[in-house]
């Protein structure tokens, strides 16, 4: 029965992320039912271990409070359309200059996404590319390749660049210097390297071409008139300046406080009062009030409960044994050099996080870490190190991989973008 239990629960998790990416189907509903499923069928043979304070408990209500403080702030910013006259900023000073164009966007993106949740940075930064990229009559192809990788780079940076940062930080402890120290130098090299091979491979193939926007249908002959009549230019419209400098002035001290203060929530609840009270919202009688009910109720929280969902999964393995089988296999791996199994880690979250989702790889493979920290001895550093960039750069491999990959196609689908 226990083996039963345990292909059970197996094939719950796996529905999860099959339901994952479907986009005809909702999956925060699906998830739900198939957790709910798990947890039923693991109370029935393990009544004991699966009471409703014990799967409250699972739950790694640190990272969920600090992922909703999160995505409260994001939509305040996105409210206020603060990265998006950053960007229209960027692009109106340089657009002129193609290829400065391209590594300061690239870069600014790329710092943007080690602070801010990636698939927001996409999301401001991908439009405003794609319409910049148009009025020059340059192919957007290296800009949006430019800023999809970096973004995934960048995660690697700050402890709150990914929300897989964020779960992995919280549960080793780990603070913002500790990324700084041992991923700064990395990210770094990795960031300038990978913009010079694109620049000198992909954007210099395409710099000197007359690059025409597609906004036409395939059952639309081309018609250059009609793709001038929708070239799109930078918008000229600013935003109060005011409201602009106060916001990036907080997020430099939201900023700040990440890396002074090391209980995430803290930094999260005193993140998010700051925004709320220097934006408030307008009501209906025309006063502005903070209002943080508002904020919170615009957000999109569906990852926070797919998380949720995760690690009430995540728990239920654990009762049923199938974590326990997961470490006798590791606990064989011979374990004399932590380089090639540092490397073994990388590679194999690497594969795995670019053909799935890298949220249930990372919280698979906390506990397979733990194994090989407490178990079998090993220096913690190396093999967190090989976690972080394994689970980030994954996503790099496939599109499905990374939700800012995907979101990328789907606004360049969206816009009518063909190359």
């Amino acid at each position: 029965m226990i083996v039963l239990l345990q292909i059970f629960v197996i094939l719950c998790f796996i529905a999860i992320i099959i339901v994952l990416f479907d986009d005809e189907i909702d999956y925060l509903a699906y998830s739900i039912l198939f957790t709910i499923i798990a947890i039923l069928a693991t109370s029935f043979l393990f009544p004991e271990e699966s009471t409703l304070d014990s799967i409250i408990l699972s739950i790694k209500w640190e990272v969920v409070i600090f992922l909703i403080t999160l995505f409260v702030i994001v939509e305040i910013l996105e409210d206020r359309h603060i990265f998006e006259e950053l960007a229209r900023r960027l692009t109106k000073k340089f657009h002129t200059n193609t290829r400065k164009f391209f590594w300061i966007i690239c870069l600014i993106s790329t710092i943007s996404a080690a602070f801010i949740e990636d698939l927001s940075v996409a999301i401001i930064f991908i439009p405003i590319v794609i319409k910049s990229c148009q009025k020059m009559k340059v192919n957007p192809a290296p800009f949006l390749l430019g800023i999809t990788i970096c973004i995934n780079i960048a995660a690697t940076l700050t402890p709150f660049g990914s929300a897989q940062n964020v779960i992995i930080s919280s549960e080793f402890g780990l603070t913002t210097t500790w990324f700084i120290f041992n991923l700064g130098l990395f990210f770094i090299i990795t960031t300038l390297l990978t913009l010079f091979l694109l620049d000198r491979l992909v954007l210099t193939k395409h710099i000197d071409e007359i690059w025409l926007p597609h906004f036409i249908t395939e059952n639309e002959p081309f018609d250059y008139q009609h793709v001038v009549a929708h070239e799109l230019t930078i918008l000229d419209d600013n935003i109060d300046k005011q409201v602009f400098n106060r916001n990036m002035a907080v997020l430099l001290v939201f900023s700040a406080l990440l890396f002074i203060i090391p209980n995430i929530v803290i930094v999260g609840f005193i993140g998010v009062l700051m925004f709320v009270f220097i934006n408030p919202h307008e009501k209906e009688s025309g006063k502005k009030r903070p209002n943080f009910s508002y904020y919170l109720a615009k957000a999109d929280l569906k990852l926070v409960y797919f998380f949720i969902c995760l690690f009430i999964l995540v728990f239920c393995m654990e009762i049923n044994g199938t974590l326990n089988i997961l470490e006798e296999i590791i606990m064989k791996i011979p374990m004399e050099n932590i380089f090639i199994i540092a490397i073994f880690v990388l590679l194999i979250t690497s594969i795995l996080s670019g053909f799935l989702d890298n949220a249930p790889v990372t919280i698979i493979f906390i506990s397979i870490i733990w194994v090989l920290i407490g178990s079998a001895g090993l220096p913690p550093t190396p093999l967190l190190v090989a976690f972080i960039l394994g689970i980030n750069l994954g996503g790099n491999f496939l599109p499905q991989g990374s939700a800012c990959d995907m979101m990328t196609l789907d606004l360049a689908k969206k816009m009518e973008l063909r190359t």
